[in-house]
């Protein structure tokens, strides 16, 4: 990204709205209280349990 002549660097408009889209993904896993309170201990659980919240957002999605 180039900076712009003040100083600060240029709003990447396309980069933000991708960053949105990630952003909203996860505070919507958020609403699953074991993701979001890190309930599992290992890495390998609390990843799955991830992609399984994604799996149920995605299946939520589909059948509406």
């Amino acid at each position: 990204e180039k900076m712009a002549s003040d100083g600060r660097s240029r709003f990447a408009s396309d980069a933000y709205r991708h960053r949105n889209v990630v952003e909203r993904c996860f505070g919507r896993l958020k609403e699953y209280r074991r993701i979001a309170t890190r309930y599992d201990k290992t890495a390998r659980n609390y990843f799955s349990m991830v992609k399984l919240g994604c799996i149920r957002l995605f299946y939520k999605k589909l059948c509406n």
